[in-house]
């Protein structure tokens, strides 16, 4: 007899796999062996997992049509099968997907929209906090600052993109307009939800940069020069007070001390 582990793994297969027969042992009603209220029951779990990543993916679906994400959203669901009862953590994987699915390759673009709306789904369901207040930083003194490190939202995400994909997102959203865009311009993107609603943010050139060196723990001054590294114009003052203005800082520390709103 099938362990129950075995029996659960062969279910899963044929559930995902028409092309596998029934597994052994289930009956209908009657005590008897139903292929056709089983084959009903696969198509409905394949239903329902391909309409939880059109929910997660609007705008990649609004740009590659219904018919077109439906039957990639069929394959992704072939190789990569929900590993946790929690669906919101389902299609985590599919941005990743995308770019080897031969089909999509006409939309260079698709997988950076994708994984905008996966950070923005990361984002909805991190953590809360609270922005610091910023009159908190007057007590902190000019030769302070570069060893100062930033405390940032635990829902803040940074993304880089060769093609203009935060654009392309926000016209394809709920209310977006689409339009001619160059392919050339790419773009980085801070998302973040300070409060109730998710921000994306366009960040200048050296931003992601210093983000993700604040991320890592490090001080202002480094961050500051993994910044100029990327781009030699970059203005601490300016992306600092933009940090703020978006909600991404929840607190800071000074050596031992460590302030928070």
């Amino acid at each position: 007899m099938q362990q129950l582990a075995e029996r659960q793994r062969d279910f899963a297969a044929a559930l995902l796999d028409p092309g596998l027969p029934m597994p052994d042992g289930l009956v209908g009603p009657d005590g008897e062996p139903d292929p056709k209220r089983f084959a009903v029951y696969r198509n409905n779990v394949v239903v329902s997992l391909i309409e939880a990543l059109v929910d997660a993916f609007p705008a990649v679906h609004r740009i590659a049509g219904a018919d077109f994400f439906r039957a990639m959203a069929r394959a992704y669901i072939m190789v990569q099968p929900p590993r946790s009862p929690i669906m919101l953590d389902y299609g985590a994987g599919l941005p990743e997907f995308i770019r080897s699915f031969e089909p999509a390759a006409g939309l260079p673009y698709l997988e950076d929209v994708a994984r905008i709306e996966r950070a923005w789904a990361e984002a909805y369901h991190a953590p809360e906090a609270s922005p610091i207040d910023p009159s908190a930083f007057s007590e902190v003194a000019p030769d302070q600052l570069p060893a100062m490190q930033l405390e940032l939202h635990p829902s803040h995400r940074v993304l880089r993109s060769q093609f203009p994909a935060v654009t392309i997102w926000q016209m394809n959203i709920a209310g977006g307009v689409p339009a001619p865009v160059d392919l050339a311009a790419g773009e980085d993107a801070l998302i973040v939800r300070p409060a109730a609603d998710v921000e994306v943010r366009l960040i200048p050139k050296g931003s992601l940069e210093f983000i993700r060196a604040l991320s890592d723990g490090k001080p202002v001054l480094a961050a500051l020069e993994a910044a100029l590294t990327a781009n030699s114009r970059f203005d601490l003052t300016a992306n600092l007070c933009d940090l703020l203005r978006a909600g991404a800082v929840v607190g800071f520390s000074l050596g031992r001390e460590a302030t928070r709103s």
